[in-house]
């Protein structure tokens, strides 16, 4: 069941994205670190109702956030749609123990659904150059490739921009 993450459910969140970054990691995709995501940034998010858990039986196997705010990172790049009614994906994360059993699928299928009914234009999100998994995994859901950006804090590799135009 994916639902919408509670203060109580900070903990658990915290823990499995660092589950995945040492899983990415040993992957050779450094993609997060130490300083990101961090307890602060979840925080934040499930104060402004943005962070959604998939929940099975009271265990938390997976997060994405939606969020109306764009970065201004997102400033610079040409986008497919307007500026008007976008959501924006970020911090999808599956712990690796179940990894491959289409969570990440489900959190996708509801954020995408969630857009629909909200009559939004069009998801965007990035995803990590080095990590061809990723990449796949939206490009096969219709998401549209677009420019590069740069996080430094994070990698000295870019990041690609994707929006599906719904």
């Amino acid at each position: 069941m994916v639902r919408k993450a509670t203060i109580q459910d900070l903990n658990i969140v915290v823990s499995l994205t660092k589950a995945c970054a040492e899983h990415m990691c040993a992957n050779g995709i450094y993609q997060w670190n130490d300083s990101y995501p961090n307890n602060s940034t979840f925080e934040n998010d499930i104060q402004r109702q943005e962070l959604l858990v998939f929940d099975k039986q009271n265990n938390i196997l997976g997060c994405v956030v939606h969020s109306t705010h764009k970065d201004d990172v997102y400033n610079k790049v040409t986008w497919l749609t307007k500026d008007d009614r976008n959501l924006y994906i970020h911090r999808l994360a599956v712990h690796p123990n179940f990894q491959g059993q289409g969570i990440a699928q489900q959190l996708m299928d509801y954020v995408e659904q969630f857009a629909r009914n909200n009559s939004f234009k069009s998801i965007r999100l990035d995803t990590f150059s080095k990590n061809k998994r990723n990449q796949k995994f939206y490009e096969l859901r219709g998401y549209k490739q677009l420019e590069k950006i740069y996080f430094p804090n994070q990698s000295e590799h870019p990041f690609y921009c994707y929006e599906l135009v719904l």
